[in-house]
């Protein structure tokens, strides 16, 4: 059986938001509030410490529709049970540049893990290994 790159990384992605969902969710507490005004903070640590506890409408209300959207469905179905949104140049680190990249990962509405990056987010193409198998 062949799987593509993209495919693990998906599956990865989705096994990694999963685990990840359950230690975010034991880490948040009441005092991580969006801000007075209602909007997302854009400085790396504040970010982190703000996004779970918005919604996918109300981040998209503020950052218009992700550059990327790939949604996991349970097989058969067509509930989106996990997703990964990028966004570019939305971030400060704490010299004040931009990340280049932000991706966002889901779990249902609600972020479970924030992934800052200095490329573009595209996969690029990894060489393989390739091995001879003498022929009988």
């Amino acid at each position: 059986m062949e799987y593509s790159f993209k495919s693990v990384i998906k599956s990865a992605a989705l096994i990694l938001s999963l685990c990840s969902s359950l230690f975010v969710s034991a880490l948040a507490t009441a005092d991580e509030k969006p801000n007075a005004k209602g909007e997302i903070p854009t400085s790396e640590r504040d970010f982190v410490s703000a996004i779970n506890g918005f919604d996918k409408s109300q981040i998209i209300a503020q950052f218009g529709e992700p550059s990327s959207a790939d949604d996991v469905k349970i097989k058969g179905s067509s509930k989106v049970v996990s997703s990964i949104w990028q966004y570019h140049y939305i971030n400060t680190a704490e010299d004040g540049s931009y990340y280049q990249t932000t991706e966002l990962d889901f779990i249902d509405d609600k972020v479970v893990m924030v992934v800052f990056m200095n490329h573009d987010g595209t996969e690029k193409e990894m060489p393989g290994q390739q091995y001879e198998v003498p022929s009988k």
